[in-house]
């Protein structure tokens, strides 16, 4: 098991996504790599990968080292392809039978069920997909393992799993990890790099303790910088004071000093860089209030899957202005089923029965594929059509959210996912409602962009009902708790009973 070392690596687009990276990954190092979206984090796993160069610097592999590397997409290739055969096929072909044994060592670890063995990977979920990557770069028994987003598409249930995976059974193997989901970084890491356009620090923590010291440095750099700044207008204006006397009187030493003391603010004002601003669009919610005290009362309300099957009954619940309710539950059991539901009571005029929904309510919906933008309309069109800011003002706002002119006039269908949570949480806040329907709001957006969200939601405090996988999430923004098991829903105190019957 070898190492692979970063020497000032950097990478031009022709801004400037990361530089002066120098580390060095070895044996059990699991390292979290941390940006935002567009910030070059699958760009530095695909140079650590070999698939890329970086603009300057090196990176230093040692002799035979073999890198393995989880992209976020499934190759067109292997979809007709059966789990087990995708997963074997990653074996070189003069080792294939005899080590054939490793692909059912990998789907018992990740506890794949026997009738999925032989489903071609087109007919499996987004998470089973995942799940196959991961497998397949496994079996091939790798020095150093690079994960792109690993847990996208998963359900909390298969997110533990693979941290128990990564932590326990992946041994020594070093790894590094994007993401953009906190408490699994919290739970699988050791180390955590953040990627700048100017210097890349990291820190030999996981990422909320990192977070944590990076504010405090990014802090102390922005004293340093207010400092330095106060210098160099002192330094300036000793200066002048010194070059005025020196003319006056003939002075040519004073004249000199002067000189001196320009060059010397000219020096220190080169070090006054800005301090990194992490950029994730402008994430915003609105509020408009209502005078109604229950938003929705909802009695003996059955919730059915599509199929007609009974999943539970709501026998009484009111959701309160201010309340942000979370839904709890493995995947299947219902959750956005129930959240579809209510959206049709908001907006169906012949509502469900059992559900009153306030006259008051204004409602604002997305859901984690964002479905409620229309794909063929342009970001510009769509926010100058929808909501008619004008112009000049849709082009700022969507400025604001992250988006390039250039990006503007792009068909909704080309963004990528992050791209369209920002497009899509833009027009929830430009539609100022005063209840919200979400689910999985924080899948493809950045950690920074999750912060933002989170605060928006505590400094608003809209009434809601969410979906969400992203533990940290729930728990900063959660203040109801409504649990779906064994085909029944009940109120409880919080999520953490919950995640712990997954492990």
């Amino acid at each position: 098991m070898g190492t692979i070392s970063l020497r000032r690596v950097g990478v031009l687009t022709p801004h400037p996504l990361f530089a002066n990276l120098s580390t060095v990954i070895g044996p059990g190092d699991r390292v979290g790599l941390i940006a935002g979206n567009g910030g070059g984090k699958t760009t530095l796993l695909r140079c650590l990968a070999g698939a890329a160069e970086p603009t300057e610097g090196e990176i230093v592999r040692s002799r035979g080292l073999r890198v393995a590397y989880v992209e976020q997409d499934m190759p067109a290739n292997l979809l007709g392809l059966p789990l087990a055969e995708a997963i074997r096929r990653a074996i070189p072909p003069a080792e294939r039978d005899a080590q054939s044994w490793r692909v059912d060592v990998m789907l018992d670890s990740f506890a794949a069920p026997v009738d999925l063995h032989d489903r071609p990977i087109a007919d499996l979920s987004g998470g089973w997909q995942r799940l196959a990557l991961i497998a397949r770069a496994w079996v091939t028994e790798p020095d150093l393992l690079l994960l792109d987003e690993p847990t996208n598409h998963l359900d909390l249930a298969r997110i533990q799993l693979l941290e128990r995976w990564i932590t326990q059974e992946a041994g020594d193997t070093p790894m590094v990890i994007a993401s953009h989901d906190r408490a699994f970084l919290d739970a699988v890491t050791i180390r955590t790099l953040f990627l700048r356009p100017t210097a890349s620090p990291t820190y030999a923590h996981p990422y909320s303790r990192a977070r944590a010291l990076l504010a405090d440095d990014d802090a102390a750099l922005e004293r340093k910088l207010a400092k330095d700044g106060r210098e160099v207008n002192r330094l300036r204006r000793n200066a002048a004071e010194l070059k005025n006397v020196g003319v006056n009187s003939g002075s040519d030493l004073l004249q000199k000093k002067a000189m001196y003391l320009n060059k010397r603010a000219d020096s220190l004002e080169q070090t006054l860089r800005p301090a990194h601003a992490e950029k994730s669009g402008d994430i915003r919610l609105a509020n408009r209030g209502s005078h109604a005290k229950v938003m929705l009362a909802i009695a003996d309300v059955p919730v059915t899957a599509p199929d007609g099957t009974r999943l539970f009954t709501v026998r009484k619940l009111d959701l309160f202005q201010g309340d942000r309710v979370v839904l709890l539950g493995r995947n299947g059991v219902g959750k956005s089923v129930f959240i579809r539901l209510l959206l049709r009571a908001i907006t169906d005029p012949a509502g469900v029965a059992g559900i009153r929904a306030s006259p008051s309510i204004v409602l604002g919906y997305a859901d984690q594929l964002m479905s409620h933008l229309p794909d063929g309309d342009t970001p510009h069109g769509h926010i100058a059509g929808t909501f008619r800011p004008g112009d000049q003002r849709a082009t700022a706002l969507l400025a604001g959210a992250g988006f390039s002119v250039d990006m503007q006039r792009r068909r909704i269908a080309q963004l990528s996912p992050g791209q369209k949570a920002r497009l899509g949480l833009l027009a929830l806040r430009l539609a100022e409602p005063n209840f919200y329907l979400l689910d999985e709001p924080t899948n493809h957006v950045d950690i920074a962009g999750q912060e933002r969200l989170e605060a928006e939601m505590l400094a608003h405090a809209p009434s809601c009902v969410v979906v969400s996988h992203d533990r940290s999430f729930v728990r900063a923004i959660g203040t109801r708790f409504l649990l779906i098991d064994r085909a029944r829903i009940e109120e409880v105190d919080g999520p953490e009973r919950f995640y712990a019957s997954l492990s």
